[in-house]
Order: structure tokens, then sequence, then C-alpha cells
């Protein structure tokens, strides 16, 4: 993670190019008079996007298990002609 120092006058007139540095993964530690003030980072409570991603990862784990479980049925091979027999 890139970790950048900045005056707070600097981070005023370039808080547009801060955010993008943070959408990028990047931390901002703003800075009055030498002194840390105020960080910028990346949004870090993904709680409810991790949860879903989880519930939807469990799902998808639980159906291939249960589709490995199944075994095929096989009804055929058939012929084209009893394909398209119509009686």
């Amino acid at each position: 993670m890139v970790r950048l120092t900045i005056p707070a006058a600097e981070a005023n007139r370039q808080f547009s190019k801060l955010l993008r540095a943070v959408r990028d993964g990047a931390r901002v530690t703003i800075t009055s008079h030498g002194e840390p003030v105020a960080e910028l980072g990346p949004v870090s409570d993904h709680d409810g996007e991790d949860a879903e991603k989880q519930r939807v990862a469990e799902a998808h784990r639980r159906l291939v298990e249960r589709l490995k479980q199944n075994k095929p049925i096989v009804i055929g091979p058939w012929t084209r002609a009893e394909l398209y027999d119509r009686d």
C-alpha cells in the first residue's frame, strides 16, 4: 500500500488527485504545521459486501457438492429416427 504525507494546504489544492490515489489503494496522511491531523484512505467498512460475497461463495460451494453427489441417469442412446419418430 502506498503511503503519502501531504500538508493540508496542498491537500486542499489537489483533493481530486488525492481521491484518485486513494481509490487506487493509497493512504494519505494530511498534516498541519508538520503534525498529522487526518488520514485519507479507502473505505474499509465493506462488511456488508464481504458478508454477501461469502454467502454467495458458500451457496456455490454447497451447490457444487450436491451436484457431485448426483449420478447422471443414462436413458439413451437414441438414433436420429427414434428421436423424430412421430406416432
